[in-house]
């Protein structure tokens, strides 16, 4: 027992660096980019070892990573957001009325948690290789979880399957970081109002081929 309660000393003391150390290099990485951010200075800001940071996170980039990581979930958990109950509950709602509404929702949370750090690392995968690489894959599970958001919805009979995968193609690339960072510097809205346009905009897209 005594050996089972250290450990999980061990674990929660662990997970609190972690948190800290993710705290403080969104902060860092927010305020002066990525370039101008080093480990040494994240750990300053942590109040941890330089040595600790190193050792949790071998590179900037790998940090960067799971800062984008946790901001995107909206906590520290390492589940993936397909597998998360709110986007279930939103791929499964009883209407496509709904279910679009759902997901605009969760789309604004994401980019109000996410858009400043979105920025960092697309200044980052210019200089970073591994970045870059993690960067196109994010696009990809992107543009397979809101394409199957579509197919589901035809699937499921709330919309037609006719020109499905045109809907599904042209719904994913509206749900892109890349399309709320265009929109948010070209128009000024804010999240709200992008969620707004998101979902009257997937709702006109669906009822074009209702």
């Amino acid at each position: 027992m005594p050996g089972d309660v250290n450990r999980d000393l061990r674990a929660a003391r662990r997970a609190d660096t972690e948190v800290r150390i993710v705290e403080a290099a969104t902060e860092l990485f927010v305020e002066r980019g990525y370039v101008a951010t080093t480990l040494a200075d994240v750990a300053k800001r942590a109040g941890v070892g330089a040595r600790t940071v190193y050792v949790r996170f071998a590179t900037k980039a790998a940090l960067l990573q799971r800062c984008l990581d946790v901001a995107i979930a909206g906590d520290h958990h390492r589940v993936a957001v397909p597998d998360r109950d709110w986007f279930q509950q939103a791929m499964n709602a009883p209407t496509a009325q709904e279910r679009i509404a759902r997901m605009a929702g969760i789309s604004r949370q994401l980019m109000d948690r996410t858009g400043s750090l979105l920025q960092v690392a697309q200044q980052a995968e210019a200089v970073e290789p591994e970045i870059a690489e993690r960067a196109q894959a994010a696009r990809a599970m992107t543009h397979q979880a809101i394409g199957g958001f579509f197919r589901k919805l035809a699937a499921d009979g709330l919309m037609s399957d006719e020109n499905v995968d045109w809907v599904a193609e042209t719904g994913a690339v509206l749900g892109q970081a890349e399309t709320y960072l265009l929109l948010t510097r070209t128009t000024g809205w804010s999240v709200e109002e992008y969620e707004s346009w998101l979902a009257e905009t997937w709702t006109r897209l669906v009822g074009t081929h209702s």
